[in-house]
Order: structure tokens, then sequence, then C-alpha cells
């Protein structure tokens, strides 16, 4: 007697194969990964523009402080986001570019600078955060430009290596690497994010700028933890799993999700939070409690 098969089954076979072919259709598309490609570039230009005008308007506000913690994090994510845009809408051109070492300097060298840029964040809050306790800050600023001195002279020593003798297991090195990177990067927010988020929260003075500002800490921690944690993740996938690939043409729908949700999608939300600029000379923020 001949074995029936469930209709129920045989509908989700039908569409889990039609996702799977509409899926493979667009990464084998030529059209569609410049398409794809293209709309990265499109979306990393308009954050590069935003940071650079938000760099613009602050300077314009407060001219003579000088270049500010504030002022370095939007013109590094105006870099970022500016390289990012044009190694996407020269994508093909990166691809075929020799050595390969220079097409993984080209898309990695921006997310070290990335890790940069929000590591930075992480500086400024630790900063406020021991010298609201009284605790001295002046080994912050050393162990932040250390910390970074020891991450890019490793990832550069390993490019070095890679030009002199491309050992695949060096990519995946070099990957993983970047991974507990991003790990890192994910903690020290979850840690100096956390703090000042709890000292805000026991703030006894309850006001509109305490709020606003306990909202901007919660906000910004959950968004940077978050987007590095998945960063770590992704690479780690990335370094073992040839399905996981961003460094190839054929991955467009991946490496479109990658880009969107740990630095495109992230570093909008950042900066529409962080949009409000510091008060002008002479305007005291803060008042004593009388």
């Amino acid at each position: 007697m001949a074995e029936t098969l469930d209709p129920s089954l045989a509908v989700t076979a039908f569409l889990m194969k039609d996702a799977s072919n509409w899926w493979d259709d667009i990464n084998a598309s030529l059209l569609w990964q410049d398409r794809i490609f293209h709309i990265l570039s499109f979306l990393y230009g308009i954050v590069s523009i935003v940071a650079l005008v938000q760099l613009i308007r602050i300077q314009l506000r407060v001219p003579e402080y000088g270049w500010t913690t504030q002022k370095v994090f939007h013109f590094l994510n105006f870099l970022v986001n500016g390289v990012r845009c044009v190694v996407f809408v020269f994508r093909r051109d990166v691809q075929r570019l020799q050595p390969e070492l220079v097409q993984h300097i080209l898309l990695d060298l921006p997310s070290l600078a990335f890790f940069t840029t929000y590591v930075l964040l992480v500086l400024f809050w630790a900063e406020i955060y021991y010298q609201a306790r009284a605790v001295s800050t002046d080994g912050l600023r050393p162990s932040f430009f250390t910390i970074n001195a020891v991450v890019y002279t490793i990832q550069i020593a390993l490019w070095l290596i890679l030009w002199w003798k491309p050992i695949p297991l060096l990519v995946v090195l070099s990957k993983v690497f970047f991974a507990g990177v991003s790990l890192f990067a994910a903690l020290g927010f979850l840690l100096y994010g956390g703090r000042l988020f709890l000292m805000l929260q026991r703030f006894p003075v309850e006001s509109k700028g305490r709020r606003k500002k306990l909202q901007e800490v919660g906000y910004v921690t959950t968004i940077c933890f978050t987007c590095f944690l998945v960063r770590c993740v992704m690479m780690c996938f990335n370094a073992f799993d040839k399905a996981a690939d961003l460094d190839v043409l054929d991955h467009p729908v991946l490496n479109f999700m990658y880009y969107l949700l740990v630095e495109i999608l992230p570093s909008s939300l950042v900066l529409f939070i962080l949009r409000k600029l510091p008060p002008k000379r002479g305007i005291t923020q803060y008042h004593s409690i009388r």
C-alpha cells in the first residue's frame, strides 16, 4: 500500500526548497551582487555624511575646545563609514586585487578603526565613572592607546606574515583574533556602560537631565554590546565555515545582513542617540544644589 505524505510536511518542504533556491539565485547573480554591495555603499555613505554634519555642528558650537572626545568620535565615524562606502562601490575590483593580502587589508582595516571608534566611547564613560568616584583617571588614556597599539601591531604582524608566506591557517587565525577583539569590546561596554548606568540610577537627585543621560547610556550600552557580540560570533563562523565566508563576492546576502547588523545599524542608532550638541562656552550645564 502506497505511503501517503502529510500535506503540511509537503508544503513545508516546498517552501524550504523555494527559500533555498531564492537565496542561491541571488548569491549567484552578478547583477544582485552588485546591487547589494551598492546598497551597502549607499547606506555607509549616508552614515558618513551624518557623522560629518554632526562634527561640523559641534565644531561651530564650541570651536575653542579643540579636538574633544566627542569630535574625535564623530570624525572616526565619518572616516570608517566613508572608507566602507568607497570599498563597497568598487567591491568587485577589490576582489581582483593582488596580492590577496591587499583585499584583506581593505576589508579588515575599517573593522579595526570601528573598534577604535567605539572603544573611545568606553574610555569616555570610564573617565566619567572614575571622576565621579574621585578616583584618578591618569592611567585610562595610556591604557586606551596601549590596547589599540597591541591590537594593530598583532594584526599588522599577521598581515606581514601572510604577505611573506600565504598560509590558510593564518587567515583563520586573523579572523579568530578579530573575534576576540570584538568580544573584548563587548565586555568593555558591559563593564563601564553597566557601571555608569548603575551609578546614574543611584544618583540621589531626580531631574530631566539625569533621566535622559540614564536612557542614553542604557541604549548605547545595549546596542554596542549586542553589535560587538554578534560580530564575535559571526567572525567565528567566518573563520571555520566556508558557507559563512564574508570575504567573497558570492555571499552578498550574508554580507548585507552582517554589515547592516554590526556596523550600519549600530552606528546610525548611536549617532542619533548622541545627537545632542554640547553647551556653549559660558553656559553652565550643571548647577549646585542649595
